[in-house]
């Protein structure tokens, strides 16, 4: 199973990056890292980073097409197109890519970023190259 996620225009791959970190980001981030430790492949594009990503890719660029950049972003599952203009949910997920999830897992709080500066401060940017 692979989960593919279209993202709109962000300063890093994930967004969770700059001086105040978006708390949906970062849930999203640990969402899809728990997807990957669940077996299922997960990809990610940034629309300011890896345009093509969105181009050869039909049904994002219908979507685009269509809706402008209020349709990132786009989650696809198994190839097909499960949620458009915002990201779902860690249960919402794990039901698209059939993956059993215990009430547990689905009640994630949201963890802080790995400094207070997110990816874009300290030593965190200078490892992650992101900014």
């Amino acid at each position: 199973m692979e989960v593919q996620v279209f993202d709109p225009a962000m300063c890093c791959s994930t967004g969770v990056c700059g001086p105040q970190v978006d708390p949906a980001l970062a849930r999203f981030a640990s969402d899809l890292d728990w997807l990957g430790s669940q077996g299922v492949r997960v990809s990610r594009f940034n629309l300011s980073q890896e345009p093509g990503a969105f181009v050869s890719t039909a049904a994002v660029g219908e979507l685009l097409k269509a809706s402008g950049e209020a349709a990132l972003p786009v989650v696809m599952v198994g190839g097909e197109v499960r949620s458009s203009g915002r990201y779902p949910s860690r249960s919402e997920m794990a039901e698209w890519a059939n993956v059993p999830a215990t009430a547990d897992e689905v009640r994630v709080p949201v963890a802080h970023a790995e400094s207070a500066q997110g990816c874009c401060g300290g030593e965190s940017a200078a490892r992650s190259g992101c900014c």
